[in-house]
């Protein structure tokens, strides 16, 4: 499976979303550091939720780092999160 539809599955699953997109935005960063041929090492995640409404910055991003797990997290080499409720 794919990072991205495996990122999509996860916080699907954690969230149900209003709005869940997913980018592999990977291609843009070629040359730079952590990327690898075939992509999947960028992403862009954009995510509405209510249960983020009531969370601070900080604990939304953790919210959906526990989602994602340390598992596919740590295959990631940047993900650019805009989180709202």
């Amino acid at each position: 499976m794919r990072i991205c539809d495996e990122i999509e599955n996860r916080l699907r699953a954690a969230f149900s979303p209003e709005m869940l997109q997913v980018e592999d935005d990977s291609e843009s960063h070629r040359g730079h550091g952590g990327w690898r041929e075939g992509g999947e090492t960028h992403f862009n995640v954009l995510i509405r939720a209510p249960q983020f409404a009531e969370m601070s910055r900080v604990a939304r991003h953790r919210a959906v780092h526990a989602a994602l797990g340390a598992d596919l997290v740590g295959r990631i080499h940047a993900l650019a999160l805009d989180i709202r409720g």
